[in-house]
C-alpha cells in the first residue's frame, strides 16, 4: 500500500500545541507559513491505527483499563525484531510521556541537591525536569568536531565523580547523532565504574537515516542493563504523541520498585484504553507505513543539504544520522542568538526551536523539523534563501 505524505492537514484551530504556540507568539505570520518546531509530524497517522481506535471506540466500554496482553506483546515482538533486544513484560511501565517519566525519574533516583548530568546542546526538557525537581545539573558538553558530534569521555569521567545519574539522549536531539556501540560501551564503562545511573531518552530510535543502525543501551551487557531505564514510544514514530502513550523499560526489579514507589505517591497508575490499542496496532500493523515515512524523511534531509550548498550561505546543515530533526548551524551569519532568532521570524518567516533553548553550544543554531511533506519544506527554503539574499543586497 501507498501512504501519502504529500497532503498537507489543517491544524488550526483544533489544539495542535505546535501551531497554537506558533500563532500566539508570531499572530502576524502569513497563513501560508508553517511551524517548523514541535517534534510531531504534519503526516497523517497510518491510517489502520484510526481504523483500529474506531472500532474499539465502537466496540468497547470506555471504563478503567489497563494494559491488554496484546500491547505487550506487540512492544516486545517490536523490540525484538527492530532493535535486537528481547524483553520481558515485567519490566514494562507505561507511561503518559516521556518527559513526565523523567520528572518521576529525577525524584525516584536522586535526592534534592543531587547533580545530574546532560550533553547539551540537548533536549531542553532535560534541564526542567531536573531543575524543577530541586537537582542541579551538571554540564558535558558534546564535542563538535568538524561538523560532527562526539561525547567527551574525559571531562564525563571527571563529571561522573559528582553526578549520579546521566540524562541521556539517543538518538541525540537536537544533534541528529546516533551513538555507536563502541561509543556506548566507553560510556557504559565509565558509568558502572562510577555508579552513574542512565536513564536514556529512546524515543527517536525507529528514525534511524543512515547506516549505522541504533543499539540500545540496555541491549550492550548485562551490566548495563541492570544500571539504566529505556524510555520509548510509538509517539514519535507514528505521530501518536496526542494519545500519551509511552514504553518505560527496566529490568533492575529495584530500580523498577523505586519509580512505581514514586508513581504510587504521585496517583499515577498508566496510560489509557486508547493509548494502549494505537501502540499496539503501530507495532503489529504499520511497519510499512514506517518504512515510507523514512524514504521521505531521508528526501527532506538530502534537500536541506543540497539547498543549502547551493543558495544559503552561511547555513550548514549537521549531519543527520536519526530523528527528523536537522540541527543548522548558522553562526557564520554573523548574528547573536536574538537577532538571528528575529530574523528567522521576521524576514525568513520561518518558526523553529532557537537553538539557544538546548544550552551550551547551542547559540547561532536552529532546529527545523523534517517530518513535513517535501513541498511545504521547499517552500520554507525559499523564503530563507529570498530573507539572505535581501540581507545581503
Amino acid at each position: 500500500m501507498n501512504y501519502d505524505f504529500t497532503t498537507l492537514h489543517p491544524r488550526i484551530a483544533v489544539g495542535s500545541s505546535k501551531w497554537e504556540a506558533m500563532r500566539k507568539l508570531r499572530p502576524g505570520l502569513p497563513p501560508e507559513v508553517i511551524p517548523l518546531s514541535v517534534a510531531d509530524m504534519e503526516f497523517a497517522n497510518p491510517p489502520e491505527i484510526a481504523e483500529s481506535l474506531s472500532r474499539c471506540l465502537n466496540g468497547m466500554i470506555l471504563g478503567y483499563t489497563q494494559p491488554t496482553d496484546g500491547y505487550f506483546a506487540a512492544l516486545e515482538s517490536w523490540m525484538a525484531r527492530r532493535h535486537s533486544w528481547k524483553i520481558d513484560r515485567e519490566w514494562v511501565v507505561p507511561s503518559p510521556g516521556v518527559v513526565p517519566a523523567l520528572c518521576h525519574m529525577i525524584q525516584a533516583y536522586t535526592e534534592p541537591g543531587d547533580k545530574v548530568i546532560v550533553f547539551p546542546p540537548v533536549y531542553y526538557p532535560f534541564y526542567s525536569a531536573i531543575r524543577e525537581n530541586g537537582r542541579q545539573v551538571l554540564e558535558c558538553p558534546l564535542l563538535e568536531k568538524d561538523g560532527r558530534y562526539e561525547m567527551d569521555f574525559d571531562r564525563f569521567a571527571r563529571a561522573a565523580e559528582e553526578g549520579k545519574v546521566l540524562l541521556f539522549s539517543s538518538p541525540h536531539n537536537p544533534v541528529g547523532r546516533v551513538w555507536s556501540r563502541e561509543e556506548l560501551e566507553t560510556l557504559s564503562a565509565i558509568c558502572l565504574e562510577k555508579g552513574v545511573l542512565v536513564l536514556s531518552d529512546e524515543i527517536h530510535f525507529d528514525l534511524i537515516l543512515g547506516e549505522r543502525p541504533h543499539t540500545v543501551f540496555a541491549a550492550l551487557s548485562e551490566a548495563a542493563e541492570q544500571n539504566c531505564v529505556i524510555c520509548t514510544a510509538p509517539s514519535k514514530t507514528f505521530n501518536l504523541a496526542g494519545l500519551q502513550t509511552s514504553n518505560l523499560i527496566i529490568p533492575n526489579e529495584k530500580l523498577r520498585e523505586k519509580l512505581l514507589t514514586v508513581r504510587k505517591r504521585l496517583g499515577l497508575h498508566g496510560c489509557n484504553m486508547l493509548g494502549y490499542q494505537a501502540c499496539e496496532t503501530a507495532y503489529r500493523e504499520c511497519e510499512d507505513w514506517l518504512e515510507q515515512l523514512l524514504t521521505v524523511l531521508r528526501e527532506n534531509r538530502t534537500l536541506v543539504e543540497t539547498y543549502a550548498r547551493a543558495f544559503l550561505p552561511g547555513v550548514k546543515p549537521v549531519a543527520l544520522e536519526g530523528t527528523y530533526l536537522q540541527w543548522l548551524d548558522c553562526r557564520e551569519l554573523g548574528m547573536d542568538a536574538r537577532a538571528l532568532e528575529r530574523f528567522m521570524q521576521e524576514k525568513a518567516l520561518w518558526f523553529t526551536d532557537e537553538g539557544y533553548i538546548f544550552g551550551t553550544g547551542g547559540e547561532g543554531f536552529e532546529r527545523i523539523n523534517l517530518a513535513c511533506p517535501t513541498w511545504v519544506l521547499r517552500k520554507a527554503l525559499d523564503r530563507l534563501r529570498d530573507a539572505l539574499q535581501s540581507r545581503r543586497a
